[in-house]
C-alpha cells in the first residue's frame, strides 16, 4: 500500500473535515490532498523519478507533512534531516543518501549555502520565503497542475530513509518501507470515517520516528493534528487549551518543562485524555509528579520503541499509571511505573544472556524482539543486530517480570564492568534519584588500573536544594551492594542531552 493513501482515502470520504493546523494555516482533507498532488507534480518537474531521494531540512510545518506524502505519491524516498545535526553529519547524510533534491527552510539557507560546494545535490528549493535565486516551493506549487496519478510501489520499497541520532558514531540510515508504515498505522488506529477522533498536538520533530508516526496515524484515523514548529512549554499549554487537544506525546525533558512552567496551574487542560511519553527514560519522580499535577481524566502511556522497528514495541498503559487500590496494589503499580510496559500485539520480546540463552523472569540480559515491521536494513551497511528466525537485538539491557512487563536497565554499551562484576547504571541512578535533593543523575564507568572500571555519578540537584558528595555516598551505602556504590560523585548544572532528552554518556565519559 502506498502511504499517500493515508491522505487520499480519507479525503474521498470526509473531504471537508479539518485535519491539519499549523499557526494560522488550517487545512481540510481535500485541501491537504490538493497540496500533496501539486507538490508531487513539482517533484516530477524537477526531474525526480521513482526511488530518487528528496530531503527536507527544516523544523515542523504543514509543508513538511505535505512534502512527505507528495514524495510517496511520486514513488520517491523521503529523507527527513535532523536540523540539530552537526555540519559534518548533515554532509554525510545528504551525500550518502544520494539526495537529488533538497528542500531547505529559511533558517538553514546560510548553512546549506556554506556546504553547497561539498554537496552532490542537483536541485535546491526553499520551503519558506527563500532568497539567493533558490526557487520557492510555494510559488512552484501554486503554478503546478495537481498530479492525480499515484506511483506504483512495492511493499518493500523504501518510503523513508531516517538517520539515527549519531550520538556514538556517524548516523546510520534506517530504511523504512511502505509495508512497515502500513503495518504500524493500520494495525493501531481505525480509518477516518467522520467519527470524532479528537485533536492531537504534535511537538516532537518530524525527523524523529515518533514525529513521523504521529502525523501518519493522526491523518489516517481522522484526528485533527495541531503541529508545533518546535516545542515550547508555554505555547504547548496554550495550544492544549485553545484547540481542545485530547492526545499528545512528549519526551521526559518536555514533561518536566511543562510541570515547571509557571502557567501550568492556570491552564485549562480538561480536554486532554491521553498523554504519551517516551524517547528516553522517564525519571520516576517526574512521572509521579505529572500523575498528581495533570487532571485525573488524563491517561498516561509510556511507549518504548526504536527507529529500526517503526516506532513502539512496548506500552505501559493508563491503568498502570493510576495509583489506586489497596496498599499492595499501589505498591505494585509504583514498581511497574519503572517499567516500559508490555509488548504490543505484533511484538515478541525475550531477554538473552551473552551466549544467546533465553533468561527467566527477573534475570537481566539483552532485550531481543521480533515484529513484522522491522526495517529493511541500514543503507550501505550490514545490520549487525539481526538474529536468526526474524529476531533482532536491541542493544538494550533489561528483564521481564512474571506478568510479562519489561524493565529497562540501560544500554548494553553503557554497562560498567568493575572487577569482573556487571553493573547496570540504571540501578544506581534509580537509588540516587530517590534522594530528595537530586533532580537528575547519570552514571558512567571510568577507567581504573585496579578494577578495570569504577562507578562515577554525575548529579544535578533540585533548585534550592543542597547535598554533598559524602551525604550521597552514605545514602547509597545502605541501598546498594558495595561494588555498585559510586566512588566518585560530580555535581553539574545540567546533564548533556540530545534533542529528545537522551543523556549523552559519551560526553560525560570524555569529561
Amino acid at each position: 500500500m502506498n502511504t499517500v493513501n493515508f491522505v487520499t482515502i480519507p479525503s474521498s470520504i470526509v473531504p471537508d473535515q479539518e485535519i491539519l493546523v499549523f499557526g494560522k494555516q488550517r487545512l481540510t482533507y481535500a485541501q491537504l490532498a490538493d497540496q500533496v498532488a501539486r507538490l508531487a507534480a513539482v517533484f516530477k518537474q524537477a526531474g525526480l523519478k521513482s526511488h530518487d531521494v528528496v530531503a527536507t531540512l527544516d523544523t515542523n510545518s504543514d509543508c513538511y507533512v505535505e512534502s512527505y506524502y507528495a514524495a510517496a505519491k511520486a514513488g520517491l524516498t523521503f529523507l527527513p534531516l535532523n536540523y540539530r545535526a552537526k555540519e559534518n553529519e548533515l554532509e554525510y547524510m545528504i551525500n550518502a543518501a544520494e539526495t537529488r533534491l533538497l528542500l531547505v527552510g529559511d533558517r538553514y539557507l546560510d548553512l546549506i549555502e556554506r556546504m553547497r560546494p561539498r554537496l552532490k545535490v542537483e536541485s535546491f528549493i526553499a520551503i519558506g520565503d527563500g532568497r539567493g535565486g533558490i526557487p520557492r516551493l510555494s510559488d512552484l506549487a501554486a503554478k503546478a497542475e495537481p498530479d492525480e496519478t499515484e506511483a506504483e510501489v512495492e511493499d518493500e520499497d523504501t518510503s523513508i530513509l531516517m538517520y539515527t541520532s549519531g550520538t556514538t558514531s556517524l548516523p546510520k540510515g534506517v530504511m523504512l518501507s511502505f509495508r512497515d508504515f502500513t503495518a504500524y498505522v493500520t494495525a493501531n488506529v481505525e480509518m477516518a470515517d467522520g467519527t470524532d477522533r479528537g485533536v492531537a498536538l504534535v511537538c516532537v520533530p518530524f525527523y524523529h520516528i515518533a514525529g513521523t508516526t504521529a502525523y501518519m496515524t493522526s491523518i489516517w484515523t481522522g484526528r485533527k493534528m495541531v503541529v508545533m514548529q518546535q516545542f515550547d512549554a508555554k505555547t504547548w499549554l496554550e495550544l492544549v487549551a485553545a484547540e481542545k487537544v485530547t492526545n499528545a506525546f512528549v519526551v521526559p525533558t518536555m514533561m518536566k518543562q511543562l510541570l515547571d512552567e509557571p502557567s501550568f496551574s492556570k491552564t485549562d487542560l480538561s480536554s486532554l485524555t491521553n498523554l504519551a511519553y517516551g524517547g528516553a527514560a522517564m525519571p520516576i519522580q517526574v512521572i509521579r509528579r505529572a500523575i498528581e499535577a495533570f487532571p485525573k481524566t488524563v491517561g498516561f502511556v509510556n511507549a518504548y520503541g526504536q527507529t529500526e522497528t517503526t516506532s513502539s514495541l512496548t506500552v505501559l498503559g493508563p491503568d498502570d499509571h493510576r495509583l489506586e487500590g489497596s496498599p499492595t496494589e499501589v505498591e505494585l503499580k509504583l514498581k511497574r511505573l519503572n517499567s516500559i510496559g508490555k509488548p504490543l500485539p505484533d511484538v515478541e520480546v525475550r531477554v538473552r544472556d551473552e551466549e544467546g540463552k533465553t533468561l527467566s523472569a527477573g534475570e537481566v540480559g539483552e532485550i531481543i524482539i521480533r515484529t513484522p515491521r522491522i526495517m529493511k536494513g541500514y543503507a550501505g551497511r550490514a545490520d549487525d543486530a539481526a538474529l536468526p528466525d526474524g529476531w533482532r537485538a536491541t542493544g538494550d539491557l533489561g528483564w521481564l517480570d512474571e506478568e510479562g512487563y519489561v524493565f529497562f536497565a540501560g544500554r548494553k554499551d553503557d554497562m560498567i564492568i568493575r572487577g569482573g562484576e556487571n553493573i547496570a547504571p540504571a540501578e544506581i541512578e534509580a537509588v540516587l534519584m530517590s534522594h530528595p535533593a537530586v533532580d537528575e543523575v547519570a552514571v558512567v564507568g571510568v577507567p581504573s588500573e585496579e578494577w578495570g572500571q569504577t562507578v562515577k555519578a554525575f548529579v544535578v540537584l533540585r533548585k534550592g536544594a543542597s547535598a554533598s558528595e559524602p551525604e550521597l555516598t552514605e545514602f547509597c551505602r545502605s541501598r546498594l551492594a558495595s561494588f555498585k556504590r559510586p566512588e566518585q560523585i560530580a555535581f553539574l548544572d545540567a546533564l548533556p542531552k540530545n534533542q529528545l532528552g537522551k543523556i549523552l554518556r559519551k560526553d560525560l565519559r570524555a569529561e
